[in-house]
């Protein structure tokens, strides 16, 4: 008995233990650090007119700048028509700066700065718009393409992406200019126009770049944003993205002798053994993983969110199991710790009474950082096994890129006044989708990717879709950001 109560008194003290163990370490989890400023805090608050820039904007969605998934249905008069108007609606910016066509139509403007031994700062928005889905036209509250000002908003495709930033990027850059300020670092703005089919602008203007041997001290292009309900802390967050996944799509194609339905082979050809691949490609995932930009978001955002949170992320040798679990509840949570797999096509039969030669799916995959296409090659084909499929990329892919600093000055300025502008924490975050300053990394020592608005969950899904709009607090939240940026980033 005695032995058994020495056990008993033995567990319990480990016990104990461990609960001392796990509450330390939770209660000392440090909240975000507040990004500090060499020199001092931002440059100065500016006065936007706010109802003047929502005009301008209003304009700005006018331009059909439509980039079509066939380059013939798009109106090159209508990238044109924008580049003159920018140009009258903005002179102080454009007498501040030179400004040079690339491939076609991306503008490049120079904002020269007084000491050439600094790097410059490159700030990104995108011209081109996505079109709206025929027949959805009548689901708009007001057209797409009128830029209507009604309910303490502005209306329209490209209201948010991407001429919103576009538009606060110039008006910030023009009340500046017309006070009169001059930058101590070069400023580049780069507009591109294609982002949203082909995509050569940005490579155009990493190009120029280098030819000129530049090297920028950072890159601020879309990408992340305020999250007024972020599901971490369940209150606002500023967003920043420092990194995004690589992009890629496979082929898999299954090969049969094909022939007439009446008489099918026993395991159906083609149709049947290509299922059986997508199937398996599926049904083995990438590992969830507590790594990189996700993981930092969580690190950085649990000092803000619930006890239990605080706790699992504090002890993570302890509840890494749960932690993963409970973020790949939702797709949009588990996209942040693994490459996600998504198999988006098929093609097979030309008709439904012929069975098919060839069946082919599409996969695609958005990859990791930590991850790289050879290594979802090879994940791939040891899912399928010995099925005989060809697997093959349907172009070369994009690589994740490098992972940017969160002790930087670039950071620094963009956590500084992102955070004082929301008054919400700042944290880093990993794009899930894809922007045009992927391109930029080559000639940048760091990239980020944020968009100085606010939007709940819910009101995300209208970029890209119906009812897009930019409120008009967003519209001077935008503002004084980018000004604020050029002016502290510059000095």
């Amino acid at each position: 008995m005695r032995t058994l109560a020495r056990i008993g008194l033995g567990a319990g003290g480990a016990l104990v233990l461990l609960v001392a163990v796990i509450a330390v370490r939770t209660v000392r989890l440090d909240a975000p650090t507040v990004a500090v400023l060499e020199g001092g805090s931002p440059a100065g608050v500016v006065v936007v007119d706010v109802n003047a820039a929502a005009q301008r904007l209003s304009q700005a969605i006018r331009f059909r700048t439509i980039s079509h998934q066939d380059k013939a249905e798009d109106e090159p008069a209508e990238w044109e028509r924008l580049h003159a108007w920018l140009q009258s609606a903005y002179p102080a910016a454009h007498a501040a700066m030179t400004r040079e066509v690339l491939s076609g139509h991306t503008l490049l403007y120079t904002w020269k700065g007084s000491d050439p031994s600094l790097a410059p700062i490159v700030l990104m928005a995108h011209q081109d718009v996505v079109p709206v889905t025929p027949g959805t036209e009548k689901d708009w509250r007001h057209p797409p393409f009128d830029g209507v000002v009604a309910d303490g908003a502005v209306w329209g495709r490209g209201a948010i992406d991407d001429k919103g930033s576009l538009i606060t990027l110039f008006e910030g850059a023009e009340l500046l200019a017309a006070q009169g300020f001059t930058p101590r670092r070069t400023v580049l703005i780069a507009s591109t126009h294609d982002e949203e089919a082909r995509g050569e602008g940005a490579p155009a203007v990493a190009d120029w770049m280098k030819a000129r041997g530049l090297q920028a001290e950072f890159v601020l292009d879309e990408g992340m944003a305020v999250i007024s309900d972020n599901p971490v802390t369940g209150g606002a967050v500023a967003l920043i993205g420092i990194a995004e996944k690589g992009y890629g799509t496979l082929n898999v194609v299954a090969r049969a002798p094909g022939g007439h339905s009446s008489s099918p082979p026993k395991d159906s050809g083609a149709a049947v053994l290509l299922s059986k691949a997508v199937v398996a490609i599926a049904e083995h995932p990438f590992p969830l993983e507590f790594k990189g930009p996700g993981a930092a978001m969580l690190e950085t955002l649990a000092p803000e969110g619930p006890w239990t949170l605080r706790m699992a992320v504090a002890n993570r040798w302890l509840f890494e199991p749960l932690i993963l679990q409970q973020v790949a509840a939702t797709p949009a949570g588990a996209a942040l710790l693994h490459t996600t797999i998504a198999p988006t096509m098929l093609r097979g039969s030309p008709k439904e009474n012929v069975l098919p030669q060839d069946a082919t799916a599409w996969i695609n995959y958005r990859i990791a950082p930590g991850d790289t296409s050879e290594t979802v090659l090879a994940h791939t084909r040891a899912a399928v096994g010995d099925l005989p499929v060809e697997i093959s990329w349907t172009r070369t892919p994009d690589e994740p890129t490098p992972i940017s600093s969160t002790r930087s000055r670039g950071w620094n300025v963009l956590a500084a006044i992102a955070g004082e502008l929301s008054r919400a924490p700042v944290s880093p975050g990993l794009v899930t989708a894809a922007t045009d300053s992927r391109r930029m990394q080559p000639v940048a020592a760091d990239v980020y990717r944020f968009q100085p608005m606010t939007f709940s969950l819910a009101n995300i899904q209208m970029i890209h879709g119906t009812n897009e709009h930019m409120t008009l607090e967003n519209l001077e939240f935008a503002v004084r950001f980018y000004a604020r940026v050029i002016a502290t980033a510059a000095r």
